[in-house]
């Protein structure tokens, strides 16, 4: 018998995290998938379905029943929120998007502004996208994405999965495991209590990521009770994905960079119980914050890191995004392929950064069960671009449309931020006796002092 893709990579999962999953483990609900190259709304399955295994097993409840409604996984791996009388924020900036090249095509990623200026400073700047296109046009794509990465901003040049695992770094990738697990001296971290209702009440998790999947991945503990402080650099904002991440959290701003601002971090280390962060390989060792360093500040910690590209090779501390990812490992060139277009065709989601997002909180709760049961710190580290080797791997069978949105899949309050009234999605994970729900509503970035509650 012939497994399905959710069989196979639910199974990749698992093993990889060293989950002992009893058979049936999850029901899966729902009809319908993302239309793809590739078994994206298994993918988003799978993912969630790990997370619910982590967390059953650090419950220690391995008979609760454990549902995932496939087709709402899917429409949150696009989007959970939606506005009431106001039109939402634009996802892109005019000019991000894939540029035909004299040999082929590139991504150019300017959301932020500084890696906007980035791509100008290079491609000198254009009055429209037009304009910037016959710009691009003159350039190789190699030459071109060197150019934008030397400048410090963000682009990819598109290749082939084959012409990817035979590239320098995506060798190095398709060598790493989809978790890096480490375990840390003993520590005198007190038992936890993990009432089933709110199973992180009371547990500190310091947030120091952006963008998508590291938030994904902290809005889903804040969902289970824990209380999460998210720290953002002075002057840094998000206003496309603010309302769908920030759900649960307090937000902050702290400048790593200061002596102040170090010393601050310092102490909300120390009472942390668990360190989320999206920073590039080195940023933190650099800023004197290296992993021995914030075990000796914070003793049993949970420290669970994210890197778009990797831990090692000659990309480890390039800046990337699930965009990117999908240009250079071969995503993009595969669903171009498959739905026979003559550019680029990437996922219908940002699918990389949201599966490993609850990657990510699996390992959290993997963690915590570690120092539940052994009272020692724990560490993990995944990557984007190792989480689409693993979306490559299983191909995708037959597909339906998913059915609409419909009002049977709000939530049934409305809710109500310093934004406005917005309408949120039904979450697609249940644990029987354990809700995923949020004490506060979506915070604007930099809302609360830097301290914990």
């Amino acid at each position: 018998m012939v497994k399905s893709s959710f069989s196979l990579l639910f199974g990749s999962m698992v093993r990889e995290l060293g989950l002992e999953i009893a058979q049936p483990s999850v029901a899966v609900t729902g009809k319908g998938e993302l239309s793809s190259r590739f078994p994206v709304t298994e993918f988003a399955t799978a993912s969630l379905a790990t997370a619910g295994c982590a967390l059953r097993a650090l419950l220690a409840r391995p008979d609760a029943p454990l549902y995932i409604d496939q087709r709402l996984a899917s429409y949150w791996f696009s989007s959970s929120h939606f506005p009431v009388n106001r039109a939402p924020a634009a996802l892109w900036d005019e000019f991000a998007g894939d540029y035909a090249t004299r040999d082929g095509w590139i991504r150019l990623h300017t959301n932020a502004p500084h890696h906007r200026q980035a791509m100008e400073s290079v491609l000198g700047v254009s009055k429209d996208k037009s304009a910037l296109a016959q710009r691009v046009t003159a350039w190789g794509k190699t030459e071109l994405e060197a150019a934008i990465v030397a400048a410090g901003g963000c682009a990819a040049a598109m290749l082939s999965h084959d012409e990817w695992l035979k590239h320098p770094h995506g060798k190095t990738v398709a060598a790493e495991p989809l978790f890096w697990q480490q375990l840390h001296a003993e520590a005198p971290r007190p038992a936890l209590a993990l009432p089933p209702a709110r199973p992180l009440a009371g547990l500190r998790v310091l947030d120091l990521t952006r963008i998508i999947a590291g938030p994904v991945a902290t809005r889903f503990l804040a969902g289970l009770g824990a209380q999460v402080l998210r720290l953002d650099p002075p002057e840094w904002e998000e206003p496309t994905l603010v309302e769908e991440v920030t759900l649960g959290k307090t937000c902050a701003r702290l400048n790593l960079r200061s002596a102040e601002g170090r010393e601050q971090f310092k102490a909300l280390l120390a009472d942390a119980d668990v360190l989320v962060h999206g920073y590039r390989a080195d940023a933190l060792e650099a800023l004197g914050f290296d992993a021995e360093t914030r075990q000796q500040l914070s003793p049993g910690l949970i420290d669970v890191s994210l890197n778009a590209w990797g831990w090692h090779g000659p990309w480890r501390n390039r800046r990337g995004f699930d965009s990117l990812v999908q240009m250079s490992s071969g995503i993009a060139d595969a669903g171009m392929h498959w739905k026979n277009t003559g550019r680029p065709h990437p996922l219908p989601v940002q699918a990389l950064d949201h599966a490993t997002g609850y990657l990510l909180a699996a390992a959290v709760l993997k963690g915590l069960q570690v120092r539940h049961e052994q009272r020692q710190g724990y560490s993990a580290r995944l990557s984007l671009a190792r989480t689409a080797a693993l979306l490559m791997s299983c191909p995708a069978g037959d597909q339906s449309a998913l059915a609409a949105i419909g009002p049977h899949d709000y939530q049934p309050m409305m809710e109500w931020s310093a934004f406005g009234l917005g309408n949120r999605l039904n979450f697609p994970l249940r644990l029987a006796g354990t809700p995923v729900i949020w004490g506060t509503p979506p915070a604007a970035l930099g809302s609360a002092k830097a301290a914990w509650g």
